[in-house]
């Protein structure tokens, strides 16, 4: 196995939708705090009030710590730090959509702010270890080396209500672009009066 986790392997195989993120849309943002890798905690519900893109991944690789074993068989498992640097990259073009950018994993506290500092994220990334999310929102989540984690999801909310799912989400590294594309096509233009 590929130990950058930068980028891809050519062969990962393609998650298939299965249906889990089809209620999604219309759902309210649930009020539930996490911690930051900005410091503190953070009510969801809060951040939600304006427009926010929250991806949910299933965890980052750290140098030097084996990925759990099977990694890249499991689709969609693949991608967290090419998916949370494309997101990284492209915070700029968020920022003039008026669009609050913020990433979800199950990962510790500590795990989520060594990755948010070595990669340079300067958005938040939540720990939601407990799988508090899931639980609210119904979001599917997976099983692999004893952990339970989080399938690959990305929702936009408006006003604290889901308005868009991303499901599944392959490749990672295209989920950004894919995003800016629909928020581009969906938000009114400039002058523009929308019903």
């Amino acid at each position: 196995m590929s130990k950058d986790y930068t980028s891809l392997p050519a062969d990962l195989p393609v998650p298939q939708d299965d249906g889990a993120a089809d209620g999604l849309p219309g759902l309210a943002i649930p009020s539930v705090s996490l911690p930051s890798t900005l410091g503190g905690t953070t009510d969801l519900a809060e951040l939600a009030r304006e427009r926010l893109v929250l991806y949910v991944y299933p965890r980052t690789g750290t140098p030097g710590v084996a990925l759990p074993d099977g990694w890249n068989d499991i689709p969609g498992a693949r991608g967290c730090t090419p998916q949370s640097c494309a997101y990284r990259d492209s915070l700029a073009e968020f920022e003039r959509l008026g669009t609050a950018v913020a990433g979800l994993s199950a990962q510790s506290p500590t795990e989520q702010l060594e990755f948010s500092q070595r990669e340079h994220i300067l958005f938040p990334l939540f720990s939601d270890a407990d799988l508090e999310l899931a639980r609210a929102l119904g979001l599917p989540t997976f099983e692999a080396g004893g952990m339970t984690l989080y399938r690959r999801l990305t929702v936009v909310a408006e006003a604290g209500t889901i308005v868009k799912a991303f499901y599944p989400v392959f490749p990672p590294d295209e989920d950004a672009t894919g995003v800016l594309a629909w928020l581009a096509s969906h938000l009114p233009r400039e002058g523009q009066v929308v019903d």
